[in-house]
């Protein structure tokens, strides 16, 4: 998922002669105007690379939302829809031109370059938040461009890391401990849904958290060529520390996404670092 594991993470805005449709209005027999709401076309961070022949989206560098209208943000104040979680995946649903693409089935990477074109289209490029300085502690609003983000280069980072992708479009990935080489599979929208809901499940009932083990239980598919589920259960029990973290930084390294990260300068104390842009709540709902 996202490296913002709890939302999110870009895409490129596209020359407005062949990727953003001109709005249209036209007089109508009643003497009033229809209006076409314009468009753009996304680049996806994986390019239709890892989706099944049978996806609308594979082998296709990019898809096509609408702008952000009144109607949009009626979904994003909904407070029924806040209350169950689902108003940016409405949303975002109901901006996509090619409606038999459903948002839940798109590869987190590729959701993230969705929804954050979809915020630069309703509320421009420019994204102020509250941010805390890592050296100071000093709280402030800065401003962020989400203009033009570029898409994290995982190839590269597969061969760097000696990550290698399956037939199907997992990821191998051997650790440095064990020397296991655990087989994971791109998360999708269904699986972000499935974790926000165990999470939640488990605040409710007052459980223990576990968000590391859950995320490789939705995600690892295989240990040594073995697919059991009881194998990658005891495996993920016993990993070691070390291991653990390697592979969860590794697997954000090596799966297409939006790369958010920017410059940031502490006002207070003049600290200067690279930040990756905090997705907050004002997001979609700035002040």
């Amino acid at each position: 998922m996202s490296r913002n594991e709890d939302r999110l993470g870009l895409p490129n805005p596209a020359n407005q002669d062949d990727s953003v449709a001109a709005p249209a209005a036209a007089a109508t027999q009643g003497g009033s105007f229809s209006w076409s709401v314009p468009t753009e076309f996304v680049d996806l961070p994986s390019a239709g690379r890892f989706y099944d022949p049978a996806h609308p989206l594979h082998a296709q560098p990019n898809v096509e939302i609408r702008y952000m209208t009144a109607k949009e943000e009626d979904i994003l104040t909904s407070r029924s829809l806040l209350k169950q979680g689902v108003a940016l995946d409405r949303m975002l649903q109901n901006i996509l031109v090619d409606q038999t693409i459903k948002v839940n089935d798109l590869f987190i990477g590729d959701k993230n370059a969705l929804l954050v074109a979809a915020r630069r289209t309703g509320y421009g490029p420019e994204y102020e938040t509250a941010v805390t300085c890592p050296s100071c502690g000093h709280t402030q609003d800065y401003s962020f461009d989400i203009s033009d983000p570029p898409v994290n280069n995982y190839e590269q980072e597969a061969t760097d890391y000696r990550v290698s992708f399956t037939e199907t479009g997992n990821i191998r990935i051997t650790l440095p401990m064990t020397s296991v080489t655990v087989e994971c599979r791109l998360l999708n929208g269904h699986d972000e849904v499935a974790v926000y809901k165990e999470t939640e499940r488990k605040q409710k009932r007052k459980m223990e958290s576990s968000i590391t083990t859950d995320a490789f239980r939705s995600y690892i598919v295989g240990v040594n060529n073995d697919p059991n589920p009881f194998a990658i259960e005891s495996f993920i029990q016993a990993m070691p520390a070390r291991d653990a973290r390697y592979l969860r930084q590794i697997y954000t390294k090596v799966i297409p996404n939006i790369d958010l990260t920017q410059d940031f300068d502490c006002e207070n104390c003049g600290h200067e670092t690279e930040m990756e842009v905090p997705l907050g709540v004002d997001f979609f709902w700035p002040k």
